[in-house]
This record gives C-alpha cells, structure tokens and sequence, in this order.
C-alpha cells in the first residue's frame, strides 16, 4: 500500500499533478490561534506573540525554520533582502537549540524583528506546521493570506511573495 502510494506519488511529480507546495492550510483566511513564545535570548530580540500580528502599517511575515534545517539556509539570503526592502519579518525558532540559533544568525544576519522560541513545537502544531522553513503571510488585520512550505527562493520570492506584500500593503 506505501509502496502504491509512493508510485503515484513520483508520477504526480512526473507529470506535474503533485505539488507539495500546494499542501492546504486551514489558516488561509483565518487569523492564527492565539500564542506567546518567550525571545531567544541570545538574539536581543523580543519574543513573539499573535498580539504581534495585528494592527500594523503593513503585512509582516512569520517564518518558522531551525539552524539544522538546510532549506533555512538556501531561504536566507531571501530573508535579509527583505528585511532591507523593509518587511516586517517576526521569526518563530522551531526545535532547536538556542546557542545553535544563535550561532546561525551570527553567521548569515539576522532578518527578525522579533523572534521567539518554539522549544516543544506546539505553536507550530497549532498552525498545521509541516516543517522548516515554513513561512506565512499576514495582512494587517491579522488574518493568515498567504502559507509557503520549503524554502522561499528568488523565483518564490519574485513570483508569489513580492506581489502579494504589493496588495496587502
């Protein structure tokens, strides 16, 4: 039965019918449940909390990732560019080890604004997480409008993030 599974599987991806980026969130529309993460305290930042994700001048980005987490790495460099085009980026650290997390923003920068500790991965749970990076949109209401599993690449990045940020600005 997994291996038949498997199969169709590989011939989605195949033919294109399988987009694990099309995994669907029941936030979509929604405004996320209710949490208070405490900061890394490492990083300088505050923590994170939903009171964060309302009532702002503009959309701000929640990004789940870890410092073990390779696609973290390739998404990165998106991260930094859009915290110098100026977005709000608010980090939520999965799993992980805080002198590791901190040790990877020493190294590549930090994008957050705040950032806080998801030690036992239940805020993550209660957004549907599937896992790192994983990295949603939320309009200045407070309501989730965009998710995106796996790295946020350049063509992400220019294809479906930046026009996005444009209309919900």
């Amino acid at each position: 039965m997994g291996g038949a599974g498997f199969y169709a599987m590989l011939r989605g991806l195949e033919s294109g019918s399988y987009a694990p980026q099309s995994l669907p969130s029941q936030l979509l529309g929604k405004a996320p449940p209710a949490f208070e993460l405490p900061p890394l305290a490492e990083s300088g930042l505050p923590g994170v909390a939903s009171a964060d994700l309302r009532g702002g001048a503009a959309p701000v980005l929640v990004n789940f990732w870890a410092s073990w987490c390779v696609p973290c790495i390739i998404e990165h460099p998106q991260l930094m560019r859009l915290k110098a085009d100026g977005v709000t980026l608010l980090g939520i650290n999965y799993k992980d080890r805080p002198a590791d997390a901190a040790a990877f923003l020493q190294r590549r920068g930090n994008p957050f604004a705040r950032l806080g500790r998801d030690e036992p991965g239940r805020v993550a749970i209660d957004w549907g997480v599937y896992g790192v990076p994983e990295t949603y949109l939320i309009d200045r209401q407070g309501k989730v409008r965009w998710r995106w599993p796996g790295p946020v690449t350049p063509e992400v990045l220019a294809g479906d993030l930046q026009p996005l940020l444009r209309r919900y600005a």
